[in-house]
């Protein structure tokens, strides 16, 4: 669990989790990286699912992105839970920077890496259709029990 100084809003919290991934080999490349990400959205969410990626910066990536998805609550129209902007961030990702690879004992000159970290709750507010970050925080069981909590 991961606290930072938010304000609590339709899609933020001030307490969020994070689902990683990390893969080096070598040979890997941010399309590697793209394709990958591509796949989940397309196969978690739907075929017709509109991703984009945008540049960002994170210490550990270099490149560094975020990816959206066009947002499913609202068809891209505009929202709260998107800020009226018709996507949604769900991601950060990036190539593992060759620093990080040296410090951990890996040759950065044979391998490369990519690593993404996913927000949960927001994949869950699209898949689900939850229009609100802060319902899942109530504890209204009316709500939590079709998720079987």
């Amino acid at each position: 669990m991961v606290y930072r100084k938010d304000t609590f809003d339709a899609s933020h919290a001030p307490a969020f989790s994070q689902v990683e991934g990390l893969a080096v080999d070598e040979g890997i490349s941010f399309v590697d990286l793209k394709a990958t990400l591509l796949h989940f959205a397309h196969d978690f969410f739907s075929p017709a699912t509109r991703v984009r990626f945008r540049p960002s910066f994170f210490p550990f990536t270099e490149p560094s992105a975020e990816m959206d998805i066009g947002c499913l609550l609202c068809g891209g129209s505009g929202c709260p839970a998107c800020k009226g902007s018709g996507w949604m961030e769900i991601l950060g990702c990036g190539m593992v920077h060759p620093a990080v690879l040296e410090n951990c004992n890996v040759d950065s000159e044979r391998y490369t890496g990519y690593a993404f970290g996913m927000g949960p709750h927001r994949i869950a507010m699209l898949r689900y259709g939850i229009p609100d970050i802060r319902m899942l925080f109530d504890g209204d069981m009316r709500f939590l029990s079709q998720f079987g909590v």
